[in-house]
């Protein structure tokens, strides 16, 4: 556990998520010069550390990895998680192993939240079973986010689409959040359409259609909805024919 600088962080409700910077990216503004943000990533002070890995977050510089890298073990949690963003944008197979580990002892939240969005970003097979872990046993906002990193991941190879349709459909069926129940459906529908039909296709074109006719959350409802359209099976299709028939969508 980190004893983390307190004078940089009073309460949870200052935190500002580095994600709300990956869309500066698109203004009028010129970047900022990575040849005057490098050096601040190992700087004294945490608020300059802070605010060159939120840079990083925009830019891509291989020379920046490193010492990301080891702000992930920062004394800061605002400087851990702003370089976890960063190192999601400036990935790297070396980033993997160490995103894993912080992942498996951070106490802070935010910080793991923003390792599972890096982490499939990444799209390395080793994060795979971390963030099924994650799924099950993280606060909310942390199973959120690994519902949606699985999907980028396992998309890339038939056998860990297997291995991660069964932690999404129970994610679907069980969580209590009807967020994270809501990116589970996405997550299905995104890999379903990348599975040929079979019974590991059904099982979960079946888990879609149970949310769209009984989840109590019209959220819900409505992405296992957009998932069943987006797949195109004739299953799914004619469920939600049926519903909108009985007006119960």
């Amino acid at each position: 556990m980190h004893d983390d600088d307190l004078s940089v962080i009073e309460t949870a409700d200052q935190f500002d998520d580095p994600l709300d910077y990956l869309d500066s990216a698109g203004s009028d503004e010129s970047p900022p010069d990575p040849e005057v943000m490098l050096p601040l990533l190992t700087d004294q002070d945490p608020s300059q550390r802070m605010l060159a890995a939120r840079v990083f977050c925009e830019l891509q510089d291989q020379r920046a990895i490193a010492p990301l890298i080891d702000l992930l073990d920062d004394v800061c949690p605002l400087v851990r998680v702003s370089a976890a963003y960063a190192l999601g944008k400036n990935t790297s197979p070396d980033v993997v192993g160490a995103l894993i580990e912080l992942l498996a002892k951070d106490w802070n939240g935010y910080v793991r939240k923003g390792i599972v969005w890096a982490l499939g970003n990444g799209g390395d097979r080793r994060a795979l079973t971390p963030l099924i872990h994650a799924l099950r046993t993280d606060i909310s906002a942390v199973r959120l986010w690994a519902a949606s990193s699985l999907a980028q991941i396992a998309k890339l190879e038939y056998e860990d689409v297997v291995a991660t349709i069964a932690p999404l459909i129970e994610g679907l069926r069980r969580d209590s959040v009807a967020a994270v129940r809501s990116n589970c459906a996405w997550s299905i529908g995104q890999l379903c359409r990348e599975m040929p039909s079979n019974v590991v296709y059904a099982t979960a074109i079946d888990a879609l259609i149970e949310a769209l006719a009984e989840d109590e959350d019209l959220g819900v409802k409505d992405d296992a909805r957009s998932a069943l359209l987006k797949v195109g099976d004739p299953r799914g299709l004619q469920m939600i024919e049926e519903l909108e028939l009985e007006g119960l969508i």
